[in-house]
């Protein structure tokens, strides 16, 4: 494959966040009596916002907006656990040292993905897209749509590495390379995707005199 930059999803793809996402959603869901499994099953991949109108269906947009901010509060403080996925940092660090653009594109608000962010340690992206900034989340393309903007590049000429289905259908409705990253086996249109894999230390990035990276994988 060959693109000119990746955009990352940043949970479940560059920083296991597993554990505190669902210390958090399992927690609310015990509140307001909800299966953990109905709300686990639902909300990966997606903005929380969506996941609460999903939930509150019928609730008023206020009651809505106040659980956003309790939940924001909970998972932007908990960060026990959380670290950088197998490859991540190494292959984030390549990208940097060989120029190539890279760029964060996330479901998560900005104090919560800044948060996990730091957390593992990860390099810093000089794009950073977060929930605030777009109108409608993944899967919806509008994310992908603007990183690939704020890197200066056209959609066809980026690759999405995701790990959850919302995302997957996102990068491609943005007409966007995917690589897919630990998806579960199910995920639809997984035969649309460049490559399926289960960590990111098997990806070899080579970036060419004119620009162009060719991405394989490891022998």
């Amino acid at each position: 494959m060959q693109c000119k930059g990746f955009l990352f999803d940043l949970d479940g793809t560059l920083v296991n966040s597993l554990p505190a996402v669902e210390r958090a959603w399992c927690s609310w869901a015990d509140r307001f009596g909800i299966a953990h499994d109905e709300v686990l099953n639902f909300i990966h991949g997606k903005q929380a916002i969506t996941s609460l109108r999903h939930f509150m269906a019928g609730k008023s947009e206020a009651e809505i907006a106040a659980e956003f901010t309790r939940l924001e509060e909970i998972e932007a403080s908990d960060t026990d656990g959380i670290t950088a996925l197998p490859g991540a940092i190494a292959l984030l660090n390549h990208l940097d040292a060989e120029g190539i653009p890279w760029a964060i594109v996330t479901s998560g608000s900005v104090p919560v993905a800044h948060a996990r962010h730091r957390a593992t340690g990860l390099p810093m992206p000089k794009v950073f897209v977060t929930a605030e900034q777009v109108m409608h989340g993944k899967p919806e393309p509008d994310a992908y749509l603007l990183g690939a903007q704020l890197l200066g590049l056209p959609p066809e000429e980026c690759v999405v590495v995701e790990d959850a289905a919302a995302g997957i259908l996102s990068g491609l409705a943005a007409d966007c390379h995917v690589i897919a990253v630990n998806v579960p086996a199910d995920s639809p249109r997984l035969d649309e995707v460049d490559f399926v894999l289960t960590t990111l230390e098997a990806l070899a990035v080579i970036r060419q005199p004119d620009g162009t990276v060719n991405v394989t994988l490891k022998a």
